[in-house]
């Protein structure tokens, strides 16, 4: 059986930019915009552009976090 680890359980499988400041924030304080974009545009965490929004898997911040991206 797979050991499933249960991440952002709170929050819906595909999240905002904003979702993720606060994902990878710390406690009371969000990730900071420039950093963020920074990760998006170095595809280190996977995101895809729709209209004038990225959309960001839960599961590629997960991966980011864990350190077990492809």
């Amino acid at each position: 059986m797979e050991n499933k680890i249960e991440m952002f359980s709170n929050y819906p499988d595909v999240v905002s930019l904003e979702d993720m400041r606060v994902m990878l924030g710390s406690r009371n304080k969000k990730l900071g915009r420039t950093t963020a974009y920074k990760l998006l545009q170095e595809r280190k965490i996977f995101s895809k552009k729709v209209a004038r929004e990225y959309k960001i898997p839960k599961q590629s911040i997960i991966d980011y976090l864990l350190n077990t991206t492809k």
